[in-house]
Order: structure tokens, then sequence, then C-alpha cells
């Protein structure tokens, strides 16, 4: 392939984007077997398949994820491109791009990565969602500027990568009022019997969790276990089970899902890093995430 036919990219880009052909056709005012065509078109000329079928949806494949990724980089600086031609200012900012596990609670990404967003040259920030091993990989790449992490990479890996401790904070064990008022008396040991929601054990702080109820013989009823920590937390806003939060979003969990607290668990520590490819951070993005994060989101380490 000498040549990118950057409409077949488009066409796959807005397909991703709207999860189905028919929707996507309808955005881009074209016939579905069009925009079908294009697709099929584009994978031809990269030999590989871009979508697998799920259902009624189409859905990325590893390497369509890859592409996509791209074709979000190209068509924003397409989009400042046209700024530029429209009203003769570049208005381009350093773009700052960043990986997150879907482990990592959505609350805790957002206070961490805040201070980015309110710096006098505030980058525009860009975030993808994937598997620590794969943002891992686009870090040594550097197709990622930075990750934030409830895991520091293992020193395993085959590149180089390097751990930024960004702090640490005990567990907070939620529920709607019901469920709280219910099993509040007599905690911990209230949760032995109890319906309790939890991360999926693939994941540090919930090796924790378990690690904490074995040593006290503590046997709650798990319900489900989530691989998102927004799901979960929806579930426990749905008084499907008690749930647990970092202790440093409590105050934010209880306003946003009316959840009370049932209890903290000290001894359950949820750490959090930022990985980088650099050991000293150069990206005044970073910089400023790190210091944040150390003096104000986790002063106080329980």
């Amino acid at each position: 392939m000498e040549w990118l036919n950057y409409h077949h990219l488009f066409y796959f880009w807005m397909t991703a984007n709207a999860g189905t052909v028919t929707a996507a056709a309808e955005q881009l005012h074209l016939a579905r077997p069009t925009v079908t065509a294009q697709i099929r078109e584009l994978e031809s000329a990269f030999g590989q398949k871009l979508f697998d079928k799920r259902g009624r949806n189409l859905v990325l494949t590893e390497f369509g994820t890859q592409v996509h990724k791209y074709a979000d980089e190209i068509f924003s600086v397409g989009h400042e491109l046209r700024e530029f031609v429209r009203t003769g200012s570049t208005g381009t900012r350093q773009r700052f791009i960043v990986g997150l596990p879907d482990v990592v609670p959505k609350h805790v990404a957002f206070e961490l990565l805040k201070p980015a967003l309110h710096m006098e040259s505030r980058p525009r920030m860009v975030c993808y969602e994937g598997k620590l091993p794969d943002l891992l990989a686009d870090l040594a790449l550097h197709k990622l500027d930075l990750i934030i992490s409830d895991a520091p990479a293992p020193p395993t890996m085959e590149f180089k990568v390097y751990n930024h401790k960004l702090g640490q904070c005990g567990m907070s064990m939620m529920a709607c009022p019901a469920l709280a008022k219910q099993y509040r008396k007599k905690f911990p040991e209230s949760l032995t019997g109890a319906p309790v929601l939890l991360p999926t054990d693939h994941t540090a702080v919930r090796r924790s969790i378990d690690i904490w109820l074995e040593d006290r013989e503590i046997y709650p009823d798990i319900v489900a276990e989530f691989e998102d920590s927004a799901l979960l937390k929806v579930f426990g806003q749905a008084g499907e089970g008690i749930f647990p939060i970092p202790t440093s979003i409590e105050a934010l969990i209880k306003k946003q899902y009316g959840v009370q607290l049932v209890g903290r668990i000290e001894d359950v520590q949820d750490k959090f890093y930022a990985i980088s490819a650099e050991k000293r951070v150069h990206h005044p993005a970073t910089l400023m995430i790190v210091k944040q994060a150390r003096n104000a989101l986790f002063e106080t380490e329980r």
C-alpha cells in the first residue's frame, strides 16, 4: 500500500465512532452499501480486518483499535487545519495522550487528570482505555505520554518504563441507604453473607480485599464482579450489593450516586501510579498531575 485512501479511512473512523454502518451512513448522508464497500476496500489495502460483528453492532478488532487511534490523530489535525484556514489562527495546543486501564475508577482518573486541564498553557488531552499490557506497549512506542494505573508496570517487561507513585488510600464500602443501614452495624463482621459487588480478580485491589476477607474469616455473598469500575457503581446504586471505592473519592461517590458509607477498610490500600517512558518526566501536564496528586488528592495516606 503506497498511498492511504483518506476517504476510506474517514468512513471507517465514522463507523467506529457510531458503532454501526447504518448510523455512520446516516451521519455521512450516504447509502449503507457505499460505506460498507469503502471499509472493505480499506481492509483489503491493509490486509487485515478492522471490525468483528457482534449482534447488530460492529466491534473493533485489536488491529482496528490501533488504526482508530491513528485516525483520531489524523482527523483531529485536519480539524485544526480547517480552523486555521477559516480564522487564520492556529489555535493548536500540545497534545497530551493518556492511557487508562478500565479498572481505574473514573472519578479517581478525573481528579488526577483535572490539574492538567487548568494549566496556563493547557494541552489538548486525549484519553484511551484498554488493558494495561496493551497500554504499556503503546507507551513504549511513544503513542502515549502517560498511563494512570492502579498497579505499577511489572519489572519483567522487555522494554523500560518508569513508575511514579501518586499516592494511596484506604477503601470505603458503600451501598444504597437500605443496605448501608442493614450492614453498617458490627462492620466488618456484618459482611459475612452480605451481598457484595467486587472488581474482577486480576486487579490489585481485589487481591488485597480477598486476603483481608480471608484473614478475618469473613465470607460475603459475591453477587457480581466487574471489569468496569463505573458499571460496578451503577449496580451498587441500584441496590444490588455493597461495593468498594477508594476513600479519597468517598464524598464524590456519595453525592453522585446517592449511596452511604457502610464502613472503611484501612488495611486495604488502593494505590495509583503514573507510568511514563522516561525516568524524569518532562511533559508539563505530567509534572502538574504528579505534583497535585501528591499534594491534594492523596495528601493523607490511610
